[in-house]
């Protein structure tokens, strides 16, 4: 389990760099931005984070793994 702020930051600094390579580089780029909002708009309704699991499993910023389907505390 992680913390909110942990999971919310590295969405936006995903979302901050995919728009500016978007920009930069290639405007595909602006998919992977589409991938990160999806993610976060599905994570609010189903509980489910694949960061989290990462993180979770890589033992990253004190985040420790679940079970899947776990309730949050």
């Amino acid at each position: 389990m992680c913390n909110d702020r942990i999971i919310r930051r590295i969405a936006g600094l995903f979302v901050l760099g995919s728009v500016l390579l978007g920009w930069l580089v290639n405007p595909a780029w602006l998919f992977f931005t589409a991938f990160v909002g999806f993610n976060l708009l599905q994570s609010s309704f189903t509980n489910f984070c694949p960061l989290e699991r990462i993180l979770g499993r890589l033992g990253m910023f004190g985040c420790t793994p679940r079970p899947p389907f776990a309730r949050p505390l």
